[in-house]
């Protein structure tokens, strides 16, 4: 791998894992989501440092270029980070349905005793 190309990586590898920590610091990403942001800022950072192991990798899956195997794994990511949210966002659907009818109970519950309070 290029000099120039490594560096830049590594680079990212840097500023990704450091972003994760002061987006955790400053509360804007939780923890319990920061772990497969921080493993990726990870894997990045030593696919630059050792190149040896990507074309391990590049090997082992058949794939024709480094580049491949770098892209095939972002795309994975990102399947996975949908699959995950997908999932959040089914059970806070879930959530909001019984919320909601809670509520209507409540509030037909508060109707009710308000309506039998005006007549005494």
């Amino acid at each position: 791998m290029p000099l120039r190309q490594k560096v830049f990586a590594t680079v990212v590898g840097i500023g990704l894992l450091v972003l994760i920590f002061e987006l955790v610091r400053r509360k804007k990403l939780r923890e319990e989501y920061s772990w497969l942001w921080m493993l990726t800022g990870l894997a990045i950072l030593i696919l630059a440092v050792w190149h040896d192991l990507l074309l391990f990798i590049t090997r082992l899956i058949g794939a024709a270029l480094p580049a491949s195997t770098i892209f095939f794994f972002g795309v994975f990511f990102l399947v996975l980070i949908n699959l995950h949210y997908s999932v959040k966002v089914s059970k806070l659907t879930d959530q909001i349905r019984k919320l909601t009818q809670r509520l209507a109970l409540l509030a037909d519950e508060v109707e009710a005793r308000s309506s039998t309070a005006q007549e005494k």
